[in-house]
C-alpha cells in the first residue's frame, strides 16, 4: 500500500501528473480500470479524470474522451468510499444528493479533511484538489455557509477573501510536488483575480511558465518557448520546443520542424524537418504537422515527391477547419496531381486563400482568364495575374492577353 493511496493510484498519478515524461499513461490508465473495477475509488476518481480532456490531463497521453463514461465513474469513486473522489465530484457537479447518501463520510468537511491530511502531509494531487476547493469557491457547500450566515455584506466578504487566498498556497506546493495544473490556475488566480474580492497581481504571475518549464513540464516548456518566441529570443525558444518535443509535447514538434524547414535558426535541413513534422502527428498532434509535411512531399523536398500523400497531409488539416494548404489544393485540383482534375473544387479551394498569396492570385487569374470550369472571364484573369506579382509564369500568362482601343481585354 502507498503512503495516501493504493500502489496502483500511486503508480498513476506519477505516470499520468507528476511525471508525464515516463511514456507509461497508457499503461496506468489501464491499471486503474482493472483497480476501479476491482473496488478501488480512488482509481475511479483519476480514471474519470482521464476521459475529460486536456482540462484534466495531458493531452499528450493520448487518453480516449467518454463524458458519459467519467461521469458513471464519479459516482462510482464516491460510492466506493474515495474522498478525492467527493471532492471531485463536487468539483465537476456531478456530487448528486444519491451520492452524498451512499458516500461513506458524514459530510463534505469530513472527506475534505481526509484530503486535507493527505495534503498536509506532502501529496500533490491532494494539494491541487484542496486548493482547487478554494480557488472555485467550494468551500462554501463543504463548510455549509452562505450569504445568509453572516451578519452583513462585508462580513461574509472578509470570509470569502480569507478562504479563497488560501488557494495561493496549495497551489504552490501542488505545483512544485508535480502539478502542472495548478501553476495554470496560479496564473489565472494573479492575472484575473477574483471578482472585487481578489485583486489581479499579474506581476506574480511572471516567470511560472518558465519555473513550470524548468520543473520538466512539457506543457509549461512549450508555453515558455512560445513566450521566448514572441520575445524575439527565437535560438533559446528553439531550445525549448527541443526540450518540450523530446518530453512528448507534439504541439513543439511543429516548431523544431520549421526552424529546420526555414533553416534561420539552424541550417536548413529538410530531411530532418519531415521526420519532426512526422513525431508531431502521432498519434494526435499538431495541425500544422499534417500542413507543412504535406508541403514537403508535395515540393519533393527532404521527402521524395508523392502528391497523392502530399494532398491526403493538407486534406487531414483541412478537414480541421485549417485552411492553410489551400493553395497547394487548389493547385492539386487544377492540374490533376494526385488527385481527379476538378476546375471547380480547384476554384472553390483557392477561393479560400483570404490572404495574398502570389500563387494563390496566380492561379485564380488563369482558371478565369482560360475560363477552365467557369465562363471565361479574361478581365478578372488579368486582374488576378496582375496581383501575382513577378512570378514568371504570371507575366508569361498575362502575354497572352491584349485590351482593345475600346478597353476590353482580349486574348492575342
Amino acid at each position: 500500500m502507498g503512503k495516501f493511496f493504493s500502489d496502483v493510484v500511486e503508480q498513476a498519478l506519477k505516470d499520468i501528473y507528476y511525471d508525464v515524461t515516463t511514456g507509461r499513461g497508457q499503461e496506468s490508465f489501464r491499471r486503474l480500470e482493472q483497480a476501479s473495477a476491482a473496488g478501488d475509488g480512488d482509481a475511479s476518481c483519476i480514471l474519470a479524470r482521464c476521459l475529460c480532456g486536456y482540462q484534466y490531463t495531458w493531452e499528450g497521453h493520448g487518453f480516449p474522451e467518454d463524458d458519459d463514461r467519467a461521469i458513471a465513474l464519479y459516482h462510482k469513486s464516491v460510492e466506493q468510499g474515495s474522498a478525492i473522489g467527493v471532492l471531485v465530484a463536487l468539483r465537476t457537479g456531478e456530487l448528486t444528493p444519491q451520492d452524498q447518501a451512499k458516500m461513506p463520510f458524514s459530510s463534505l468537511q469530513e472527506a475534505f479533511d481526509v484530503v486535507l491530511r493527505k495534503a498536509e502531509m506532502g501529496d500533490a494531487f491532494c494539494q491541487y484538489t484542496v486548493g482547487n476547493a478554494y480557488f472555485w469557491w467550494d468551500f462554501l457547500e463543504i463548510q455549509g455557509k452562505g450569504r445568509e450566515s453572516f451578519a452583513n455584506p462585508q462580513a461574509f466578504k472578509a470570509y470569502l477573501r480569507e478562504n479563497i487566498s488560501k488557494c495561493e498556497d496549495w497551489f504552490w506546493k501542488a505545483f512544485r510536488g508535480g502539478m502542472y495544473h495548478a501553476g495554470n490556475n496560479l496564473c489565472r488566480y494573479y492575472e484575473k483575480g477574483d471578482e472585487d474580492i481578489i485583486a489581479p497581481q499579474p506581476e506574480k504571475a511572471q516567470g511560472i511558465w518558465r519555473m513550470g518549464a524548468e520543473l520538466g513540464y512539457p506543457v509549461h516548456q512549450y508555453i515558455y518557448a512560445k513566450d521566448l518566441d514572441k520575445a524575439g529570443n527565437k535560438a533559446e525558444a528553439l531550445r525549448w520546443h527541443e526540450k518540450a518535443a523530446a518530453g512528448g509535447e507534439k504541439d513543439s514538434w511543429f516548431y523544431v520542424g520549421l526552424a529546420y524547414e526555414e533553416g534561420k535558426i539552424v541550417p536548413k535541413d529538410s530531411g530532418r524537418a519531415a521526420l519532426c513534422y512526422e513525431k508531431g502527428m502521432k498519434p494526435t498532434g499538431s495541425i500544422g504537422c499534417y500542413n507543412r509535411l504535406g508541403a514537403l512531399y508535395f515540393k519533393g523536398e527532404g521527402v521524395p515527391q508523392d502528391y497523392e500523400r502530399g494532398v491526403k497531409l493538407i486534406m487531414r488539416a483541412y478537414e480541421e477547419e485549417n485552411n492553410w494548404g489551400c493553395v497547394y489544393l487548389g493547385k492539386a485540383y487544377l492540374y490533376g496531381l494526385g488527385v481527379r482534375q476538378d476546375y471547380q473544387k480547384a476554384r472553390e479551394f483557392l477561393e479560400k486563400v483570404t490572404w495574398n498569396d502570389e500563387e494563390a492570385f496566380y492561379l485564380r487569374g488563369v482558371i478565369y482568364a482560360q475560363g477552365l470550369g467557369v465562363p471565361a472571364d479574361i478581365k478578372k484573369g488579368v486582374e488576378f495575374l496582375q496581383k501575382a506579382g513577378n512570378r514568371a509564369d504570371a507575366q508569361e500568362e498575362l502575354g497572352k492577353y491584349k485590351k482593345t482601343l475600346f478597353g476590353k481585354w482580349v486574348r492575342r
